[in-house]
């Protein structure tokens, strides 16, 4: 997929990287590698809820989809260092195949996130600054469009939004007072109407 299509340069799942991902084990690694960089399978597994060789166990089956790799980072010579193989990952449900992954890995993914926006209301919002506060919000839309239309839509929503996504590659060149937004977005068709 090119930068087009795929302007954060996430990892493209297939049906059986969804399935390796859908681990609530696996999932909190990835995750964890992806916010907080580099690390070893013991130093991830206080944060994972499992024994260092599970993590490592489970670090291997990452790899094996290409989700992680070994890290520039090294330790004492003696531990292995991981690192996310991408900031993000994406996934379609295109097949049954596919489908019934997609079911486990948003599952699972939904599980591991908890209440983000309940989260968020009652530990963040009510602390926020003024000008914080004042672009912090919720919208809800509905738009008449074809599937087209809808996906160009969303690549268009990417392409404004990519340059914010890959600065986090480079924080030093943000300018003061910048920080970390969660944009959640969902797009959710209806079903077909009847003609009857």
């Amino acid at each position: 997929m090119d930068a087009m299509t795929n302007p954060y340069g996430d990892i493209e799942l297939d049906a059986q990287g969804m399935r390796a991902l859908a681990h609530p084990v696996r999932l909190a690694i990835l995750t964890r590698l992806q916010s907080d960089g580099p690390s070893t399978a013991t130093a991830l597994s206080e944060h994972v809820g499992a024994t260092p060789s599970v993590a490592s166990w489970h670090l291997r089956h990452l790899a094996k989809h290409g989700l992680v790799r070994d890290s520039e980072q090294r330790g004492s010579g003696r531990e292995r260092w991981w690192e996310a193989a991408a900031r993000g990952i994406r996934f379609t449900a295109t097949d049954d195949a596919s489908r019934a992954a997609y079911d486990a890995l948003r599952t699972t993914m939904e599980a591991a996130e908890g209440d983000l926006v309940g989260d968020w209301q009652r530990d963040v919002e009510p602390h926020l600054e003024p000008e914080w506060a004042e672009v912090a919000g919720r919208s809800n839309t509905t738009v008449l469009v074809t599937a087209q239309e809808a996906a160009e839509v969303e690549g268009a929503i990417e392409q404004v939004l990519a340059p914010y996504v890959l600065r986090k590659d480079a924080p030093e060149t943000a300018p003061d007072g910048a920080r970390e937004v969660r944009l959640l977005r969902h797009a959710m068709p209806q079903g077909a109407r009847s003609h009857e």
